[in-house]
């Protein structure tokens, strides 16, 4: 239940309710003001409070249908929804126009998943009060729960169409748009918008975040600007903008908006890594890499810059360096792949090709069935002898790729390799059967196999 009340009067109304509870005295409080003061402590979270100025809101004001309803919202928060109910059915009986009986009882369905008659009894309350926005607005809140996005979309659209400062609702419309994949729609909707509110910051805000989504990076810069313009602290808007330029290749005005967001509010660890990847568009390597140290020095935890760290030495074949700042990045996250790929592919850069190949295994248990994983792991086991193993991963690898070219002549090479002509054989047909053009294939990876007069033969019997 919204209740509008003064801000000073009620700070006054909080004040002399506290000066009581310490004092034991008792004081006298109209009823709007322990509804004031009950409401305040429950969005606060501070229950207790609410109950006690509850309690003595009903000793003084036993007939206050207003403390009552309160009262019925309190017993919803504690999911006490059978009592709220039988409360609600008495406050019917005295007022039955009133509308907050109406919502209270949307929002006992609401908590009990039945949203159908939630909208039942919000569209009652429509009929008794003249706060038609608020209303619409919990409309559409329970067909979002409905998953009827288009029907919530009307209602917040309904909701603003009465209080253009609802932002909460502006947001929620959009978020129907999104989900919806309405891009242009929305874009339609927010230019509507804007005409009548050309100050609305969140809206042109909202506008540069769908020509972002459509990749008319030129129009989500323009509109971003609008933004900053109404609101020069509008910190998401910067971030946005910044990223916007990032697209336009336009990598010093992003360095200037991500400053701008830092200037505005604490340094992000965000911010400073995409500065760090701006300078580094811009070949100043030595900025890239003061930002990612910054990055890191802000927040240890963001495997994010420590694998920008990696990746630049990586660039600077410094692979010693690297494989440091890899193994930070697994030290926080040994789950994701491309880390493991990246520790492989160091690893393998040193020499190391044990270590390459647990990477290889590693991404490969942890999710990754690229082809291009496959085929590394079994080149890393080829390279130390373990034909065999290597050969199982191929094989596994053909059931998810079962028509690549590349796993064929790796196969064929490998049996060979192993003495097991027959199945080499097999393979090699299959290779030449998928790809005959590239059949000197085995002449790169597998040379001795080359050699051989009877794998000359096939490619010779399967050209003619």
């Amino acid at each position: 239940m919204k209740m509008s009340f003064d801000e000073d009067d009620n700070s006054l109304s909080l004040s002399k309710f506290e000066s009581m509870l310490k004092t034991n005295k008792v004081f006298f409080f109209d009823s709007d003001e322990f509804e004031g003061i009950i409401l305040h402590y429950m969005d606060t979270g501070r229950i207790n409070l609410a109950k006690r100025a509850l309690k003595i809101g009903l000793e003084q004001h036993p007939k206050s249908t207003g403390i009552k309803l309160v009262q019925v919202e309190m017993l919803i928060y504690e999911d006490k929804l059978e009592l709220a109910e039988k409360l609600l059915t008495e406050l019917f009986a005295i007022e039955p126009t009133n509308e907050e009986i109406y919502i209270q009882q949307a929002n006992i369905f609401s908590k009990r998943d039945q949203h159908e008659k939630a909208i039942h009894s919000l569209q009652t309350a429509l009929k008794y009060t003249d706060d038609l926005a608020d209303i619409y607005s919990m409309i559409g809140m329970e067909y979002l729960f409905m998953d009827d996005l288009e029907k919530a979309k009307d209602y917040f659209i309904l909701c603003l169409e009465i209080d253009e400062l609802d932002y909460s609702a502006l947001y929620n419309v959009v978020y129907c748009f999104d989900f919806l994949d309405q891009n242009e729609k929305a874009i339609e909707y927010l230019e509507k918008f804007i005409d009548k509110n050309p100050y609305s910051e969140v809206a042109w805000h909202q506008l540069g975040r769908q020509f972002y989504t459509l990749k008319k990076y030129e129009k989500a810069v323009w509109a971003f600007d609008y933004a900053t313009l109404i609101d020069d602290t509008f910190l998401g808007a910067y971030m946005e903008k910044a990223k916007a330029y990032e697209k336009l290749k336009r990598y010093e005005e992003a360095i200037t908006a991500y400053t701008i967001t830092t200037e505005l509010d604490d340094v992000t660890s965000f911010a400073l890594l995409r500065m760090g990847r701006c300078y580094l568009k811009l070949g100043n390597k030595e900025k890239a890499l003061e930002f990612y140290h910054k990055t890191v020095h802000e927040d240890p935890l963001l495997d994010k810059g420590w694998i920008a760290i990696t990746d630049f030495y990586i660039t600077e074949k410094n692979y010693r360096k690297a494989l440091y700042y890899v193994n930070k990045a697994l030290g926080i996250d040994d789950t994701n792949t491309y880390y493991w790929k990246r520790y492989a592919a160091i690893n393998q850069a040193l020499h190391f090709y044990e270590e390459a190949e647990l990477g290889y295994r590693k991404a490969f248990e942890n999710g990754d069935i690229n082809l291009d994983t496959f085929i590394l792991w079994a080149d890393t086991l080829q390279y130390t002898g373990e034909f065999e193993n290597a050969i199982d991963i191929l094989l596994q690898a053909s059931d998810v790729f079962p028509e690549e070219y590349e796993l064929e002549y790796r196969l064929a090479g490998l049996y060979y390799l192993i003495n097991e002509i027959e199945k080499g054989s097999f393979h090699l047909a299959n290779g030449l059967r998928l790809n005959y053009h590239n059949h000197t294939f085995i002449q790169y990876f597998f040379p001795s196999v080359w050699q051989l007069v009877e794998v000359q033969d096939k490619i010779k019997n399967f050209k003619n």
